[in-house]
């Protein structure tokens, strides 16, 4: 009878257990200071400006935008790359993809410069159950579709980073692909996403037990793979094997926040767009009205393989909320939102 009488006990004991862990887990319990040295204006007409990525000579910002909540309302609707010229007086955003005509739903991207000075943008797709990945020719300031590339193992794909004129890497969010299992995946943290790597003619694992694979980036030298674990709170770091595409696990990267795309400057620093308090962040993916508070890091590697973690930005979410790509050229600053209808240009006091 005793028995009886304690399971119940022990159950709901690891019942609240469980959830004051996995609030704690999420950030619900952060105080949160916002910050920044700079200031940031917004720039409207972008919706959903998810990943952004600029050209290192030119400027020219390259912006993922997808108005996710019209999709979930079952709305009939199109995204599109915009280009943003940082260079202008008074730049504004131009859609590049306005003459492609298949269904687009744009999610994350990768911009590959060639030693001709051309380049290409590859772009993960949603079709609606058809996920693909795109590859546009930057072309005299065009964007020309060149290919889709698809497989069966892709589906959940949610940001990639271009290796050569048809390989690259690509990033499964979840391992399960049923709406109940992904759910699962994330509330109880099950490390069951991976990332796929693209010959040029097929896909292969390269990456796995990753709690939420977000965003994906390479080392300018081409030698390093950095994968963010937006669930796992940290970035993994890969030694990458060129002729094979083989990754082999160096380290991780505890972050303690939500980290989603991940950016280069041109010092070969990382720059990370996270979200503080995840399960936040979901009610805002719910109801646009409830802020869920912005952050970029900016990680500095030293020659000996140590690094340095730099709060940029913190904001609660009055200002932008689930911002997920920081972008850098010279002292400006583009930061992108999964939801938002404006993405932000700051001018930092600091150059970097």
């Amino acid at each position: 009878m005793r028995i009886k009488r304690i399971l119940p006990i022990l159950l709901l004991l690891f019942i609240v257990w469980r959830i004051f862990d996995t609030l704690r887990h999420a950030g619900e319990f952060k105080t949160l200071k916002p910050h920044f040295s700079g200031q940031c204006q917004k720039v409207d007409g972008v919706i959903g400006a998810e990943d952004i990525t600029i050209h290192p000579q030119t400027g020219v910002a390259f912006i993922s935008s997808s108005d996710r909540r019209a999709i979930f309302r079952g709305e009939s609707t199109l995204g599109a790359i915009y280009a943003y010229d940082l260079n202008l007086a008074t730049p504004a955003p131009k859609n590049l993809t306005k003459n492609f005509t298949q269904p687009f739903h744009p999610h994350g991207l990768s911009l590959l410069l060639d030693e001709n000075d051309g380049a290409a943008l590859f772009v993960v797709n949603h079709r609606g159950g058809d996920d693909v990945v795109e590859i546009f020719d930057y072309q005299d300031s065009l964007l020309v579709h060149r290919e889709s590339i698809r497989g069966e193992w892709m589906n959940s794909p949610n940001d990639l980073v271009a290796v050569g004129s048809r390989r690259f890497y690509v990033t499964n969010d979840h391992g399960n692909v049923s709406a109940l299992g992904k759910t699962a995946e994330e509330f109880l943290q099950l490390a069951r996403s991976y990332v796929l790597y693209y010959d040029g003619t097929a896909f292969k694992k390269v990456a796995g037990d990753l709690q939420y694979a977000n965003g994906i980036n390479v080392s300018h030298d081409g030698k390093t793979i950095y994968v963010a674990a937006c669930v796992g709170l940290k970035i993994n770091v890969y030694d990458r094997d060129p002729a094979s595409g083989d990754l082999t696990f160096r380290k991780k990267i505890p972050l303690g926040t939500g980290v989603d795309n991940i950016e280069l400057d041109a010092e070969g620093n990382l720059w990370v767009a996270a979200h503080p308090q995840l399960l936040t962040f979901t009610k805002h993916a719910k109801d646009e009205t409830k802020h869920s508070p912005s952050e970029i890091l900016k990680i500095n590697f030293a020659a000996n393989g140590e690094y340095k973690i730099e709060q940029i930005y913190l904001n609660n979410g009055e200002e932008i909320s689930g911002a997920s790509v920081g972008a850098v050229f010279a002292n400006k600053l583009l930061i992108g939102s999964v939801f938002e209808k404006y993405f932000l240009v700051c001018n930092m006091d600091k150059v970097f």
